[in-house]
């Protein structure tokens, strides 16, 4: 049995259940899972926005430091920090499954994921490069910017279920507890630069340059998209296998993501559908709702503000001025 899971918030429920939906089309033999960073009894949710999906709260998985990452993190941060412990929680709950495969919930899923499956009976483990060809401009995001941010995308992962995936779940749950920040000063992007050492410390690793993998604003320098008789294809080669839809807002519409300048819709008319199915799918899952829904484990911005600045006092001086510099 393979399970796919996401993790959020409830503001971000419409998300998860979009990302479910097309699991469901496309890969309905797999098991999904809402791993949920809140609480359903605080927020009082109506039945009818409650998914069609199970949801497994986060203080049920037993993370020994858990109240201690709430007070560090905010709720990105948080969201990425509990990752590995939900991979952990499943190899030990779950003998049945034969993979654990993560999507963050601004995933669409497109086609079932036969290869994937064939790759993680062959590999421990699977991950994407945020980008496959150089980048020949300074814009955002750049070469620079990836340096910054990780070799690989965490927006994914795929592991079998072996004694070695779990080892490496294990040294990355270490590293999480503390130091899932975003701190790019002191070399920091929440979970992803640490996944930097799984080829290296870790046998029979695949990296997947497939341009139907995780396809988003990162690398659509290198990616061109066309529907062909229903089915999307990636640069006339490919299936698109799923589009990671990072930094669009249903209230920005016009805007490819708040993370980057390179491209707008004028520019890259292919990709207008493909958002557009995306716009009218959170809308139908009531993403309006949602979103007025705090995190109930994470604390007011000031406070936070206030802590991050206490912590960076720790650091070099340049890192207090970033932090002054983005209140």
């Amino acid at each position: 049995m393979t399970l796919a899971f996401t993790i959020c918030s409830i503001n971000y429920l419409a998300q998860a259940r979009t990302l479910g939906d097309s699991l469901r089309q496309t890969n309905p033999d797999w098991h999904y899972v809402i791993g949920l960073v809140d609480k359903l009894d605080r927020a009082n949710l109506p039945s009818s926005l409650l998914p069609d999906y199970p949801l497994l709260e986060v203080d049920q998985i037993d993370i020994e430091d858990f109240a201690g990452m709430c007070d560090r993190y905010d709720i990105t941060e948080l969201n990425t920090a509990v990752k590995p412990f939900y991979i952990d929680y499943f190899f030990k709950h779950h003998p049945e499954a034969t993979e654990v495969i993560y999507f963050d919930p601004d995933i669409i899923v497109f086609q079932p994921l036969t290869r994937l499956k064939q790759h993680l009976s062959e590999y421990n483990m699977v991950l994407t490069p945020h980008i496959c060809q150089p980048i020949n401009d300074w814009l955002i995001p750049n070469e620079l910017n990836h340096l910054n941010t990780g070799t690989f995308n965490l927006g994914f992962i795929g592991l079998q279920k072996t004694e070695e995936s779990n080892r490496f779940v294990q040294w990355w749950k270490k590293r999480l507890v503390n130091e899932c920040r975003i701190d790019l000063c002191n070399g920091l992007f929440v979970d992803q630069h640490w996944v930097n050492f799984a080829p290296v410390y870790y046998d029979r690793v695949w990296i997947e340059k497939h341009p139907g993998y995780n396809a988003a604003y990162w690398n659509l320098h290198e990616r061109f998209f066309a529907e062909q008789n229903g089915i999307w294809r990636v640069n006339d080669t490919a299936d698109l296998q799923f589009f990671h839809y990072s930094g669009y807002g249903v209230h920005k519409p016009e805007e490819v993501s708040k993370y980057q300048n390179r491209f707008t819709f004028q520019d890259r008319p292919d990709i207008i559908p493909l958002f557009k199915h995306y716009h009218q799918q959170l809308l139908d899952n009531q993403n309006e709702t949602y979103r007025s829904y705090p995190c109930f484990y994470i604390k007011p911005p000031k406070t936070l503000y206030y802590q991050k600045v206490r912590r960076t006092l720790k650091s070099p001086l340049h890192a207090l001025i970033s932090v002054l510099e983005n209140r």
